[in-house]
């Protein structure tokens, strides 16, 4: 929980009264590996806060194959945001790919903190807009690079994920196969 409210203050200013409502407002869920916190063609009702564990987000095209879109480790917010927030069925998947230790916030739990703490919805954008640069972030420079360029810039930019997450979601995730993974990974080490 503590990371949790860290995270929060780095946003804004919250007093104590503030952060009990926080924590009681939140729930701890464990998800094992393979377990989903959010399915596609349901609606998304829940956020969740990464406090240990990688959550991927996947999707399966029209030729029925996984695609892994990117990856939410701890200190990071998770959510189908567009389901959520339009009350629509999700495309995607969010997945735990390693044991996750999440805190998840329900809509009505959202609803409340909003109504309550005056600078909620502020904290809230402030974090939006961060992750939704990110993600831009994550995804845009790596489209028009060569697979090797890919996982070097993955490693660099991702460090501390690139040997916790499976070989198969890593080379979904950089639009490779395992096999061409593994030579990389193997030619990179010589």
């Amino acid at each position: 929980m503590e990371s949790l409210i860290n995270y929060l203050l780095q946003y804004g200013q919250l007093n104590v009264q503030q952060i009990e409502l926080i924590e009681n407002s939140v729930k701890s869920v464990t998800l094992g590996i393979g377990d989903y916190f959010s399915e596609a063609g349901k609606t998304a009702d829940q956020v969740a806060f990464v406090q240990k564990g990688i959550l991927r987000v996947c999707y399966y095209n029209k030729e029925g194959e996984e695609i892994t879109r990117y990856f939410i480790d701890e200190n990071n917010f998770a959510v189908d945001l567009n389901s959520f927030d339009l009350q629509i069925p999700s495309g995607e998947y969010i997945q735990a790919i390693v044991p996750t230790q999440l805190v998840v916030f329900n809509r009505e739990q959202l609803k409340n903190l909003t109504d309550t703490i005056l600078t909620w919805d502020k904290i809230i954008g402030k974090i939006t807009n961060k992750a939704l640069m990110e993600k831009v972030n994550r995804i845009s420079p790596m489209l028009a690079e060569d697979a090797k360029t890919r996982y070097t810039e993955f490693q660099n930019r991702f460090p501390t994920l690139v040997n916790r997450i499976p070989l198969k979601y890593l080379a979904s995730y950089i639009g490779i196969t395992k096999n061409s993974l593994s030579r990389i990974r193997k030619e990179l080490t010589k």
